[in-house]
C-alpha cells in the first residue's frame, strides 16, 4: 500500500522548473481565448526556470502545493499592492495545473496564504481576476470573496477588464 501525501511548503529555488511549467499549463489554460495569442505566448514564455529561481528569493512569498512528490501549483502573496482598497494582504496569483484542478488543492493554497497573511497582522484579503476568466471568479466567489472594484489592464494593447475580490 501507498501513502499519498499533500504538503503545503515555501518554493525553493530547485522548484524552478516545475514552477515554471505549472505556470505554463495553468495560464494556457486560464487565457486561452481571454488574452490575445502571441500575448499570452510572451508572457508564458518570460516566466521560464530562470525567471522562477529569482522570483523565489525576492520578497513576496510563493508557496507550493505538492501533490504525491510532483508540485501541483503555487501562489504569491504579500502585502496588498492596491492602496485604493483597505485590505492589508494579497494574493497576486494562485494557479494550480489544470490536470490536478477540481480535488481541492487551489483552495487549501488559499487558505494557507491567507493564514499567513493573518498572522502578520494583514487585515482582510484582495485577488484581483480578470473578469473572463469565469474559472477564478467563480472559485472566488465559493471563497465568500466579494467584488469590491473593477479595472482595466492592456494585453497587447487591447483591454480587458479585471475585479477585485475581498475577503474579511
Amino acid at each position: 500500500m501507498s501513502e499519498l501525501v499533500i504538503s503545503l511548503r515555501p518554493a525553493r529555488p530547485t522548484d524552478a522548473v516545475e514552477l515554471a511549467a505549472v505556470h505554463d499549463a495553468a495560464w494556457k489554460e486560464a487565457y486561452r481565448g481571454v488574452l490575445p495569442g502571441v500575448v499570452l505566448e510572451q508572457m508564458v514564455a518570460r516566466r521560464g526556470p530562470r525567471w522562477w529561481r529569482n522570483a523565489v528569493t525576492r520578497p513576496r512569498r510563493i508557496s507550493v502545493v505538492d501533490f504525491g512528490g510532483k508540485l501541483a501549483g503555487y501562489a504569491i502573496y504579500g502585502p496588498t499592492r492596491s492602496l485604493n482598497l483597505p485590505q492589508g494582504g494579497e494574493i497576486d496569483e494562485l494557479y494550480i495545473d489544470p490536470v490536478m484542478q477540481g480535488i481541492g488543492l487551489g483552495t487549501r493554497l488559499f487558505a494557507a496564504a491567507r493564514q499567513e497573511l493573518a498572522a502578520e497582522g494583514r487585515r482582510g484579503l484582495v485577488v484581483w481576476a480578470l473578469s473572463d476568466n469565469e474559472r477564478a471568479c467563480r472559485f472566488y466567489e465559493r471563497l465568500g470573496g466579494r467584488v469590491a472594484a473593477e479595472a482595466k489592464a492592456l494585453f497587447g494593447g487591447r483591454p480587458c477588464a479585471k475585479v477585485a475580490y475581498t475577503f474579511a
